[in-house]
């Protein structure tokens, strides 16, 4: 199956000041239900098999603010793993970078929270988990041929 050509706003600077106001409402939701609501991803790929949401809280590499990001996530034994696909467009998302330079984080599934450590996916370690992200969420190959930059996988371990 082939992947649908990119689409052209994917490239509007306004993309990601959408992402980060429909990121707010989605965490206020997702925090005030326990994960009740906001917890399934039910977009794209999501539509019909809906994908377990889990909110990520980071410190910006620059201003030191604490952030709280929604993303799809996969269980993987006590670790949990998450994509920096950001749909597909040609940079990395800010979380991702703010996880470079502080990489003790939250992972906040449904009401429970708890301390990680983010670990970038080696080359083996990716490539043994990107078929089941991709199992997961079918969207991410998409997003991967849509973008020149190796998607970044990210490895939440307990700390």
């Amino acid at each position: 199956m082939t992947a649908p050509d990119r689409p052209k706003q994917l490239d509007s600077p306004l993309l990601p000041t959408i992402f980060k106001y429909v990121g707010k409402a989605h965490v206020w939701v997702y925090r005030r239900t326990g994960g009740r609501i906001g917890g399934k991803w039910r977009v794209g790929a999501g539509f019909r098999k809906p994908v377990p949401t889990m909110l990520l809280e980071h410190r910006g590499r620059k201003s030191g603010k604490v952030f709280v990001t929604p993303l799809l996530y996969l269980r993987d034994g006590a670790d949990v793993v998450i994509v920096a696909s950001q749909g597909g467009r040609k940079e990395h998302p800010q979380w991702y970078r703010n996880l470079i330079a502080g990489p003790d984080v939250f992972a906040e599934i449904g009401s429970e929270r708890r301390p990680v450590k983010a670990v970038v996916a080696d080359a083996e370690q990716r490539a043994r988990l990107w078929p089941a992200l991709v199992e997961l969420y079918a969207d991410f190959d998409t997003y991967q041929s849509w973008t020149e930059r190796e998607i970044p996988v990210i490895i939440l371990q307990p700390r």
